[in-house]
C-alpha cells in the first residue's frame, strides 16, 4: 500500500526538471541558464527512464487487465486514474529511452535559446509518457492534446526556414482531428456516466452509436498516425523540425494513433471496427504502396525517411484491423521497432546535415571514403527500414503481414508490394549518398561520427539487432494486453 506511485512519477519527473531550468532561466539569465538546461535535463531524463524501468520491474508478465493502477479523484466525474498493461509500459521505455539520446544530440545542434528548448523537449516527454499511463478518458484528452503545443513551439521556432508553415500545419491537422475526439468523450459520459477506460472498454454502446463513435475516433488517430490521405502535413514537420524533433515525432507521437486504435477503438467499438476493416485494410495499402512510390521520388533525406514512416504506419493499421494475434502483435512491435529505426534515421540524417547544412540527396556521395563508421551504421539502419532478416524491421512487418494474410490474401500481396518498393528507395538512397566516388570538394574535409553520436547511433544498433535476433523480449510483455484486446473484441 505503501510504495511509490511510480507512474506519476515517471510522468511528472521531466515536468519538475522543467520547471528547475525555468528557475535557472528567471534568475540567471538566458546565457548561463543554456549552459546548465544542459546537465540538468540530461539527468532529469536518465532518472525519468530509471523510473520507468522501476516500474517495468514491477510489471507482472502474465497478469490480465491493467497493473500500477493509482486513481484519485478530479472533477464532474472524472479521476486521476493511470495505469498500464504490455503495451503501455513498452512504449513507455520507448519514449523515456530516445529522451536522453535527443538530449545528447541537442547539446551542440541548438545553438538559441537552449535552456527554453530544453523545458518543451522535458514538458512534451512528460505529456507523452501521460498518454501511455491514462486510465481516464479525460485526463487521456489532457495529455493527448497538450502535446501538441511544446512540439509546435519547437517546430515553429528551432525549425528550418519553413518553420512556421510547417508548424500550423501540424497543429491544425491534429487539432481539428481531435475536436471531434472531444465530441465523442462527451456524448459516452453523457451516455455511461464514466470516463474510466476500463468501464467504458465494457460499456454496450449500441451499434449505431458505435458506428459515429468510431468515424469521431478516427478523425483524430488516423491524423496523428497518420494515414493516407491525412499525412500531408507529416513530410512538412519533419523536414522543418530540429533533428530531435523529428526523431521524437516519428518514434513517439505517431505512435499515439495506433496506440488510440488498440486501447479505445477496437475494445469500445468492435462492431464498428468490424464494420470499417475493408476501409482500413484499403487505406494502409493505398498508403504502403502510395507512401513508398512518393518516397522514391524524393530529392530530401528527411522527406524521404518522413514518406518511409508513412508506409510503416501503413502496416501498423494493417495488423491492428486483422483482429488476430499475429497482426495485433505484429502491429504492437513494428510500432516499437519503427521507433527505434526512424529515430536512428533522423539521427543519421543529423550528422550529415549538421556538417553540411543540406539535406539534399544529390549534394551527397561517396561518403563511405570520409565516414566508414558512418557508412556502416547508415546501412544497417537502411537494412533494417527494408526489413532484413536479423533487425527488428523484419519481425514487425512480417508478422502485420501474416495478420493480414488470415484476414486477407489481398491485402497481404498489397503489403509485400511495399516491402519491395521500400527496398528500391531505401538502397537507391543508400547508393547515391554513400557509395560512388566523392565528386564534391565540399565533401573532401566531412568528419566521421563523433563519440557521442557514434554513442546514440550504437545503442539504436544494439537496440535494432536485439529486438531483431531476440524478438520474445517484446512478445513476453505485450502478449497479455494482445489477448486482452481480442477477448474485448470478441476473437
Amino acid at each position: 500500500m505503501g510504495e511509490l506511485p511510480i507512474l506519476s512519477v515517471t510522468t511528472f519527473l521531466p515536468v519538475i526538471g522543467a520547471l528547475v531550468i525555468l528557475g535557472f532561466r528567471i534568475v540567471a539569465g538566458a546565457n548561463f541558464a543554456g549552459g546548465a538546461s544542459k546537465g540538468v535535463a540530461l539527468v532529469v531524463s536518465l532518472a525519468t527512464l530509471a523510473a520507468s524501468l522501476i516500474a517495468l520491474s514491477r510489471f507482472d508478465f502474465g497478469a490480465s487487465g491493467f497493473q500500477l493502477v493509482e486513481s484519485a479523484p478530479w472533477f464532474a466525474g472524472s479521476s486521476y486514474k493511470m495505469g498500464v498493461d504490455g503495451m503501455a509500459i513498452s512504449l513507455i521505455v520507448l519514449t523515456t529511452a530516445l529522451t536522453p539520446l535527443c538530449i545528447l544530440q541537442s547539446m551542440k545542434s541548438i545553438e538559441n535559446r537552449l535552456a527554453d528548448y530544453m523545458i518543451c523537449f522535458l514538458i512534451l516527454e512528460a505529456l507523452m509518457i501521460g498518454v501511455f499511463c491514462a486510465l481516464d478518458m479525460m485526463l487521456f484528452y489532457v495529455f493527448f492534446e497538450g502535446g501538441l503545443i511544446p512540439m509546435f513551439i519547437i517546430i515553429g521556432v528551432w525549425g528550418g526556414k519553413n518553420r512556421l508553415y510547417a508548424a500550423f500545419k501540424f497543429f491544425l491537422y491534429t487539432f481539428l482531428g481531435s475536436v471531434l475526439l472531444l465530441v465523442a468523450l462527451i456524448y459516452m459520459y453523457m451516455v455511461s456516466g464514466t470516463t474510466d477506460i476500463v468501464a467504458l472498454q465494457n460499456y454496450p454502446f449500441t451499434k449505431d452509436v458505435q458506428t459515429w463513435l468510431w468515424l469521431a475516433f478516427f478523425a483524430s488517430f488516423a491524423v496523428k498516425l497518420p494515414m493516407w490521405p491525412v499525412h500531408t502535413w507529416l513530410p512538412d514537420a519533419h523536414v522543418e523540425a530540429p533533428t530531435a524533433g523529428s526523431v521524437v515525432l516519428a518514434a513517439v507521437l505517431l505512435k499515439m494513433g495506433g496506440y488510440g486504435f488498440l486501447r479505445f477503438s477496437l475494445p469500445m467499438f468492435p462492431d464498428a471496427s468490424l464494420l470499417f476493416q475493408p476501409l482500413m485494410f484499403a487505406l494502409s495499402v493505398i498508403a504502403i504502396v502510395y507512401a513508398s512510390l512518393v518516397a522514391f521520388r524524393q530529392t530530401d533525406i528527411k522527406k524521404l525517411v518522413a514518406y518511409s514512416s508513412v508506409a510503416h504506419m501503413g502496416f501498423v493499421t494493417l495488423g491492428i484491423f486483422s483482429f488476430n494475434e499475429a497482426g495485433i502483435q505484429g502491429a504492437i512491435f513494428q510500432m516499437i521497432s519503427h521507433g527505434i529505426i526512424s529515430g536512428a534515421l533522423f539521427f543519421c540524417v543529423g550528422v550529415i546535415y549538421d556538417r553540411m547544412h543540406t539535406r539534399d540527396i544529390a549534394f551527397y556521395g561517396g561518403l563511405v571514403h570520409r565516414m566508414p563508421v558512418y557508412a556502416a551504421l547508415f546501412m544497417l539502419f537502411s537494412m533494417a527500414n527494408v526489413g532484413l532478416p536479423g533487425t527488428s524491421g523484419f519481425v514487425g512487418e512480417i508478422l502485420t503481414m501474416v495478420g493480414g494474410f488470415q484476414a486477407s490474401t489481398w491485402v497481404a500481396a498489397g503489403a509485400a508490394l511495399g516491402v519491395i518498393l521500400s527496398a528500391v528507395y531505401m538502397l537507391t538512397l543508400y547508393r547515391r549518398a554513400v557509395f560512388g566516388e566523392m565528386t564534391n570538394e565540399k565533401l573532401f574535409d566531412i568528419k566521421d561520427v563523433t563519440p557521442v553520436e557514434f554513442f546514440i547511433l550504437g545503442l539504436l544498433a544494439v537496440g535494432t539487432l536485439v529486438l531483431g535476433v531476440y524478438p520474445s523480449l517484446a512478445f513476453d510483455l505485450t502478449k497479455q494486453s494482445t489477448a486482452d484486446i481480442l477477448r474485448l473484441i470478441g476473437k
